[in-house]
């Protein structure tokens, strides 16, 4: 269990498997982008610059225009749950649409709501660290179960600050946060960025919530694990 006089001025939080369900990424919102990317497509190529960009940036040329054949490569990728900014990107803008119309809620735990409220009123920054892009990071919290938890979070990054399992990318959000690294706790369910965010000098503390992959004893090997967020209540700043 983490001691219960840990400091840190920032949390750093993972979404998938960490504040959410790794099902409901991967039956709610994958399903959702994938059954709804051809209309998606087909009513905004148009009138949307930014969507002729993605296509573009996912090396489909905009100039030869095939809805169905776009629509075909995005599921694919979809399915390979392939960490590609620019399939982020447009997964992001087809969720905020079902979230709009009240199609999707954000799934966070039980936990979330209350130690996202602890922290703040302790003075700590919450920040966001996902493989989804910044909007749809924002989109599962602003129309989450619980309400607008969205106002909690101070900072959000995706993999344009660099990927998850790449020890520079920590340095990145730590030179972006304005902070010394030790000062910021960083919480995942993955063992390769947790050992990532240590080596940038971050502490990190990983989560086994309902769901998640096992860990085999070499990944838990050195990790702190935690079950929920209900342990980390007691977060105080540095003196």
């Amino acid at each position: 269990m983490p001691s219960t006089d840990r400091v840190a001025n920032v949390v750093l939080v993972d979404i998938e498997g960490t504040t959410t369900s790794i099902s409901f990424v991967h039956d709610v919102l994958f399903p959702y982008a994938k059954n709804n990317v051809k209309k998606f497509l087909a009513d905004g190529w148009e009138s949307s610059s930014e969507i002729k960009q993605i296509v573009h940036t996912l090396r489909v040329p905009p100039t030869e225009v095939d809805v169905q054949i776009i629509t075909g490569f995005v599921r694919y990728l979809i399915d390979k749950d392939l960490k590609v900014t620019p399939l982020k990107t447009l997964q992001g803008l087809i969720w905020q649409q079902g979230y709009e119309t009240g199609e999707l809620r954000g799934h966070v735990f039980d936990d979330v709501p209350g130690a996202f409220a602890a922290w703040r009123g302790a003075g700590l920054r919450i920040a966001v660290y996902s493989s989804g892009s910044v909007a749809a990071q924002k989109l599962i919290f602003k129309y989450s179960i619980a309400g607008d938890l969205l106002t909690h979070l101070s900072a959000h990054f995706d993999t344009h600050v660099g990927h998850k399992q790449e020890t520079q990318s920590y340095v990145n959000i730590a030179k972006s946060l304005g902070e010394d690294p030790r000062n910021i706790l960083f919480l995942t369910d993955i063992p390769g960025e947790a050992a990532a965010a240590r080596a940038a000098g971050l502490q990190a503390i990983m989560l086994q919530r309902p769901g998640n992959a096992p860990l085999t004893d070499d990944q838990k090997s050195g990790q702190e694990l935690i079950a929920d967020f209900s342990s980390l209540h007691s977060l105080q700043l540095p003196e």
